[in-house]
This record gives structure tokens, C-alpha cells and sequence, in this order.
């Protein structure tokens, strides 16, 4: 979580001056029942976040060397942290759902492709179903204006310092982008398996994405991200010739940490795999269009 990493970075929303996160009292008017007040009372001691995912920086510090009172303060301000961002969660969660729109939040490490797993989805895949992208890395609009290439409807969230997308950024940007109904939304979220675990945006589900140029037990060093995702893809299958990767051990390893998670093997290159992947997407959407579960089980497809 933030109080390892120390991220307290405000996010800046493309084509928009001011930063998403900021003064502590300001006012945000997201999608209709998506408004946001914020008027902190300072007339108190206990330490907290800035009420939009993030805790100030200092409060990451030890107090007088640590010890218990430092540990309960961290403690708490991690319970303030997700619990003011799983609020924002569930508003975001019921707006897509009211929609029919299915949100998927795409995690991993950086360069695993899932940039070029974005594209080749969207190419493949807007004949039967709009697609719109919310992009999130620290710095720069290169990977949204890859989005925008394609036709598809892109929005970029710079973090700054942030590692990771946050519920109160992702309404911000459902506000702007104004997804369609029926339609798939696909969220790529700072590439690093440690912090958007624990983050729930109002997705439908977490896709974490592992490259077969990684090693096998990355399932075994970040557990808490392939606990919380419904679906692997193994991506990048195609360069196995070319490498001393071994699959089975690394679905092993997977299942070992989530028995339930569905995993399917991919080449954003090639195309190899998406018939499965968009199997997938379209039983996972089936919930969304009917006004049921979006957190529904999801069959699962391939190996």
C-alpha cells in the first residue's frame, strides 16, 4: 500500500489545468449521483488522507523513533485511505452499472504490453463493441494518443509521484469521457503489481497481465495482486521459442495463490488467444447488459 511506497502524488486529468487532487475543500460534480464535496475539518489530531486515495507524505515517517503509537497511527490512516476511495468505488461501480457498461481494470508490471494488448483488443474488437480506454501513467499522453490511433475514445491520467490509479481519478474521468451504454471500459492502471491490488476502482473485475519475458513466480512475490484478479493473461506467448520460460510452472504458481483465477495465453502481437479472451469479455459483459451482478463468477476459458 502507500504507507510502503510513499506515493502522495496528485493526478492531473489530460487537457485540464488543475490537478484532480489538490486544497482540501473544493467541490468535483462527476457523472449524476457521482458529486464530490470535500470540506476537511483541521480541528483535530488524528492524521488522514487527502480524501482521495492518498495520505500525506509525512505521516509515512516514524514518530519518535516508531514503536506502537506510530504503527496504530499508520494503521489508521490506511483504513481512511481505502474507506474514503471505496466510496468513490461503489458510486463509480453503480454508474457503469446503471449503464450497462462493462469496466475492466487491466494491472501489471511495466512493459508486460499492455499498451499493445489495449490496441489489439480494440482492433479486434470494435465491430461488436464500443470500447473506451482510461489510461494511467505517471507521466506523459504517449500511450492514450496510441488508444486514440485506433478510433476509441481515450482519456490519460498522469499520477505525478502517484503508482497507482485511484476511484476519485477514475470518476473524474467517467465524468469527461461519458462512456456509452452497452459499451466496454477498459482502465490501465500504473504499471506495478503492488498498490493497484488493494485499490478498487469499480470495476467489474481486476485482469492482471503477466509477460512470459517475466519470470514464473511473480504470482509467488505479489500475491495480493493475483489474489485479487479474476483473470490472467499470459502474454507475449509468442516469444516463448526465443525464451527459457516455463508455462505450467507459472499457471501453477498462479493457481496456487487464487485456485479461481482463470488464465488464458495471449500474443498482443499476433493475435494469438483472443478469440478466448473476447469469450471472456463477452460472458463477463452478459451480467452488465442485464442489469445483474457485475461481480458475477465468470466461467473459465482455455488452460
Amino acid at each position: 500500500m502507500c504507507t510502503t511506497c510513499g506515493c502522495s502524488g496528485q493526478a492531473r486529468l489530460e487537457g485540464e489545468d488543475e490537478h484532480v487532487h489538490g486544497d482540501h475543500a473544493h467541490r468535483h460534480d462527476h457523472p449524476q449521483d457521482h458529486p464530490h464535496d470535500h470540506d476537511h475539518d483541521h480541528a483535530h489530531d488524528r492524521p488522514h488522507g487527502d480524501g482521495h486515495g492518498h495520505a500525506p507524505a509525512h505521516v509515512y515517517r516514524p514518530v519518535d523513533g516508531g514503536g506502537e503509537h506510530a504503527q496504530a497511527r499508520i494503521v489508521q490512516v490506511e483504513r481512511d485511505i481505502l474507506s474514503a476511495n471505496n466510496s468513490y468505488a461503489q458510486r463509480n461501480r453503480r454508474w457503469c452499472e446503471q449503464r450497462g457498461i462493462l469496466a475492466l481494470n487491466l494491472v501489471s508490471s511495466p512493459g508486460s504490453g499492455k499498451t499493445t494488448l489495449l490496441v489489439k483488443t480494440i482492433e479486434l474488437l470494435r465491430a461488436r463493441l464500443p470500447v473506451t480506454v482510461i489510461e494511467g501513467d505517471q507521466q506523459t499522453t504517449l500511450d492514450a494518443e496510441r488508444i486514440r490511433a485506433t478510433g476509441a475514445p481515450a482519456l490519460q491520467i498522469n499520477t505525478g509521484k502517484g503508482c497507482h490509479l485511484d476511484a476519485h481519478m477514475v470518476g473524474h474521468a467517467l465524468e469527461k469521457l461519458q462512456p456509452a451504454a452497452g459499451s466496454l471500459l477498459l482502465i490501465e492502471n500504473v504499471g506495478n503489481l503492488v498498490c493497484p491490488a488493494a485499490f478498487d476502482l469499480g470495476e467489474a473485475h481486476k485482469v492482471v497481465i503477466l509477460s512470459v519475458t517475466e519470470g514464473e513466480d511473480k504470482p509467488l512475490k505479489y500475491p495480493d495482486m493475483f489474489r485479487a484478479a479474476d483473470l490472467m493473461l499470459l502474454n507475449k506467448i509468442d516469444l516463448l521459442p526465443h525464451l527459457d520460460f516455463d508455462v505450467e510452472r507459472a499457471l501453477e504458481y498462479a493457481r496456487r495463490v487464487n485456485p479461481a483465477l482463470t488464465c488464458l495465453q495471449v500474443s498482443a502481437r499476433t493475435g494469438a488467444g483472443f478469440d478466448q479472451w473476447f469469450a471472456w469479455i463477452e460472458r463477463a459483459a452478459a451480467p452488465a447488459r442485464q442489469g445483474g451482478p457485475s461481480a458475477a463468477p465468470v466461467a473459465a476459458y482455455g488452460p
